[in-house]
């Protein structure tokens, strides 16, 4: 079955670009469109979708506030969020919140079809100049680092990649290893930690200054 898409964004050409962007792939399907925070909630809840396209700043509510709601209402749905805003404090906020990525309107036509699969599978996915920026924070960590005795160093490397935003290919190929060993690496890490999703990997190292 098709990836199943709901496009929420308040501007009618940008809606009608991403469905003629999406309409040749065959493993995505746009479902519905919605105009305003208000249309986007009814309309993922009565739809369903996989994914959501969602513009941060939508009239109403907003973006920020759509997820939060959503992510509560739909746990299983993917808020992939698609904005001009290259904000830091945007990403942070969307990411707490369970956005499943953040991507910038002017990314090509691939990035998109690959960010919208990326979330889909469960993985995080953040525009490779958000990436960038959360880097800065590095230079001054709020919190002493604190290592997992039980995490292998190996372990410890794949888990900071995933906080950086880097997909299970994007690891390997920065590690020289195989996609099938950073997966296991992954399940590895969820087990010892007690996590389930990659989201919480990610919260995991930020809170625990891994990163």
């Amino acid at each position: 079955m098709p990836i199943r898409i709901l496009i929420a964004d308040d501007h009618g050409l940008v809606r009608a670009g991403l469905r003629a962007l999406l309409k040749d792939e065959p493993d995505l399907e746009v479902i519905g469109e919605a105009a305003d925070s208000e249309d986007a909630i009814q309309k993922a809840m009565a739809l369903r979708p996989d994914v959501m396209l969602l513009d941060i700043s939508m009239p109403g509510r907003g973006g920020i506030e759509v997820t939060r709601f959503l992510r509560k209402a739909l746990p299983e749905l993917r808020i992939l969020i698609l904005t001009v805003h290259e904000d830091e404090d945007m990403l942070r906020e969307a990411i707490r919140l369970g956005a499943s990525g953040y991507i910038i309107k002017r990314a090509v036509e691939e990035e998109l079809v690959h960010a919208i699969r990326a979330v889909w599978r469960g993985d995080l996915y953040i525009h490779p100049a958000m990436t960038r920026a959360l880097l800065k924070d590095l230079k001054a960590p709020a919190v002493e680092p604190v290592l997992v005795e039980p995490l292998t160093p190996r372990e410890l490397e794949v888990l900071r990649l995933i906080a950086m935003g880097y997909t299970n290919r994007q690891i390997a190929e920065e590690l020289g290893i195989s996609v099938r060993t950073v997966e296991t690496h992954r399940a590895n890490l969820m087990g010892k930690l007690g996590l389930s999703s990659r989201v919480e990997l990610v919260r995991y190292a930020r809170e625990h200054g891994l990163i």
